[in-house]
């Protein structure tokens, strides 16, 4: 691969790309392999939305590039709690075994990869007197701008949700590398980064941005905190399918339907890894010849002519989603110690039961004062209707 087409591929099917040319003068100048990371803050369980990133990033290896992946843990805490102190080494442990199935499940080499732990610098010395340094330049105002599409957002926030944006641009630095990745909703945090970095005496990166998912509800991503927008990497085929029968998919509408994207960002880009450019996506009709697409702007068309249905897509895509499901699952089947960290890393949450009330205890004397009074009740009506035959 030529100079030229490793720029290309890696700022190939990507939203947005801020400092282009620090990409280029760091392949054509300094004639050196690109360095780039991509983090994720150890919350929730990985969804299928994170087959986005893991597609840029084979893209970004197949260019020549070397990747650093950042198993963001104090991030994770810091975003409002998400993971709780006590259960971050494991959470840890299981992002890692996820990434790893995930981009060999999208056939990537994952000896070229590099992965780090957040805590195993971001509690150094240095880091914590440049995180000082940020915090005494940086606005309240701003550190929330920078983190409002990232960071959950409350009336009365928490510190440490400040601090987060702040604490990923000082990653870009102390991962010492040239270009950060990242979804569309990075792009205040990477703008703050570009624009502070300096300040405190630090060269500005490239920013790579890639599409999101919108999720299969109403919600504008696939998100591990929004359990109906998502479908979880170790879903079973049934589920799946349950849940691609039940997603908002409007007839002829491209815009904003997540089932469409889906196959769009990763079905399609999966199959153009594996075949080496040659994509194709089958859709299976019944009593007609299956429809055949290579290429991704004709089935956007023949989705808006109502050609290709919601029910056929669907139908389509959870073939094609549990087969590049299956190898994942299947490796989990067979990793003791992967279920094993599950289970560590997400304990199953105690159904309360709900305690029974008790009957109040009655004093026996009221009890039966009560009962006489209702009896001399009943004998006072007996005696009247007696009286007026």
């Amino acid at each position: 691969m030529t100079p030229e087409e490793s720029i290309a591929l890696i700022k190939a099917n990507l939203a947005e790309v801020l400092n282009p040319e620090i990409i280029d003068d760091v392949i054509l100048k300094e004639k050196r392999d690109l360095k780039v990371y991509w983090g994720t803050a150890t919350t929730g369980k990985p969804h299928c939305g994170y087959f986005v990133s893991m597609v840029k990033i084979a893209e970004l290896l197949a260019a020549g590039c070397h990747i650093k992946i950042l198993l963001a843990d104090l991030h994770a805490y810091l975003d409002n709690m998400k993971a709780p102190l006590e259960l971050i080494e494991q959470r840890v442990k299981y992002y890692e075994f996820v990434v790893k199935s995930l981009l060999k499940a999208v056939g990537v080499d994952i000896t070229k990869l590099e992965f780090i732990k957040g805590s195993s610098y971001q509690t150094s010395q240095n880091y914590t007197m440049d995180r000082f340094k940020l915090e005494g330049i940086t606005k309240i105002s701003a550190a929330q701008k920078a983190g409002a599409e990232v960071v959950k957002q409350t009336a009365d926030p928490y510190l440490g949700g400040i601090i987060y944006p702040l604490m990923q641009a000082l990653d870009e630095e102390y991962l010492d590398v040239d270009v950060q990745l990242g979804g569309l909703d990075q792009r205040k945090i990477f703008t703050f980064a570009l624009e502070n970095l300096p300040r405190i005496g630090y060269k500005v990166r490239a920013h790579l941005m890639h599409s999101m998912v919108p999720g299969l509800g109403e919600a504008q991503k696939m998100s591990s905190s929004e359990p109906d927008s998502k479908i979880d990497l170790l879903d079973s085929p049934d589920v799946v399918a349950k849940k691609l029968k039940k997603a908002v998919c409007v007839p002829k509408k491209i815009e904003g339907n997540g089932v469409v994207a889906f196959v769009e960002h990763v079905i399609f880009r999966v199959a153009s890894l594996k075949t080496g450019g040659k994509p194709h996506f089958t859709v299976e009709r019944r009593d007609e010849e299956p429809l055949i697409y290579d290429d991704i702007e004709k089935l956007k068309a023949d989705f808006e002519a109502d050609i290709l249905t919601p029910q056929l897509l669907k139908a389509a895509l959870t073939k094609a989603l549990n087969e590049l499901l299956d190898p994942i699952r299947k490796e989990y089947a067979a990793s003791e110690e992967w279920q094993k960290v599950t289970l560590l890393a997400y304990p199953p949450e105690e159904k309360q039961q709900k305690a029974k009330k008790q009957k109040k205890e009655v004093d026996p004397a009221k009890r039966a004062a009560a009962l006489a009074a209702k009896a001399e009740q009943l004998k006072l009506k007996e005696d009247g209707a007696e009286e007026t035959k």
